[in-house]
């Protein structure tokens, strides 16, 4: 099969040819038809997650996939070939990934069936971005009435933040730049849009005199947003700023069980939520897709693995 790997430690991101691999028990092989780009998958690519993870190479990149159950392994219960899925690749170590044309899961986390009406490049770019989140907002529960402020919200993950907090009934705040981006999140359901190149904390005393009672961090300096906070403000971040930084702070990874992507690909189906994808790359250019993600996206960035 072909796949976007890393064939040793230090290398570069490239497109090769690798056996097919087959289920172990308690495994689904998925055919993979859509994936999309993440801030981990730059992470791994570029060394910074050596040591906290085991390695295997050569590594397949790509945490989402979208695709067909090709067969399943011994014990599996919940899916079977032909199958229609979606998920997070979940495992103790990294080596398979979504950027190759079938990937090994297990059954038991990080894989849901895709609802009819739920457009596969959609999924592909739903799963990690979905998941963190709704895990996010579950952390700090926002309540109709209150402020939300979405620091990151033209990314994949700020653009469902935003739609989900929107939702609640909260007034949302998010950060982008003025046009598109500010056009962007204010069709997804923000309220008021501040200009995270400047001064963000004088633009939210602005719009927001009595601070904000709930923060998404996903980009930005948290101890400076959390100055925002109203006196039972939270914060909830996915870029480790915790309770160690601020006792209203939780620090959120992204837990993809069956139940979240379920809840997620429900939403979609029913048009309660959007998936933005920007653009999306075939596998051969998804090691310069690299760079265009790195220089800031507005939505989602997919890659186009099978028709």
């Amino acid at each position: 099969m072909r796949a976007v790997v890393i064939a040793e430690e230090g290398a570069q991101p490239t497109v090769a040819e690798l056996p097919t691999p087959q289920p172990a028990a308690g495994e689904v092989l998925v055919r993979v038809q859509a994936s999309s780009i993440n801030g981990f998958d730059l992470s791994v690519a570029g060394g910074h997650v050596a040591g906290m993870m085991e390695h295997r190479y050569p590594l397949v990149l790509g945490k989402d996939f979208a695709g067909t159950v090709a067969a399943v392994g011994d014990g599996v219960t919940r899916f079977s070939v032909g199958d229609a899925v979606f998920g997070v690749v979940t495992k103790q170590f990294l080596g398979d990934g979504g950027f190759g044309e079938y990937v090994t899961v297990p059954e038991e986390i990080g894989i849901a069936a895709l609802p009819g009406g739920v457009e596969v490049a959609a999924a592909g770019a739903l799963g990690l971005a979905g998941t963190a989140a709704l895990d996010a907002l579950d952390a700090v529960t926002p309540q109709p009435g209150e402020t939300v402020l979405v620091s990151g919200a033209t990314g994949g993950v700020g653009a469902v933040a935003v739609q989900y907090a929107a939702a609640s009934g909260a007034r949302v705040i998010a950060t982008a730049r003025p046009g598109e981006e500010s056009e962007f999140v204010r069709n997804l359901g923000a309220h008021e849009v501040v200009d995270h190149t400047g001064d963000v904390p004088a633009q939210i005393r602005a719009v927001s005199p009595g601070g904000v009672d709930v923060i998404v961090h996903l980009a930005g300096d948290g101890a400076v947003l959390a100055g925002l906070l109203t006196e039972k403000g939270r914060i909830a971040s996915t870029i480790g700023f915790g309770p160690d930084q601020h006792p209203a702070a939780t620090f959120v990874m992204a837990n993809p069980t069956g139940t979240t992507l379920d809840r997620l690909a429900g939403d979609v189906a029913a048009g309660r939520l959007r998936v933005p994808v920007a653009r999306a790359y075939p596998l051969a250019e998804v090691p310069a897709a690299f760079g265009d993600f790195a220089g800031g996206t507005v939505g989602k960035l997919g890659i186009t693995v099978a028709s």
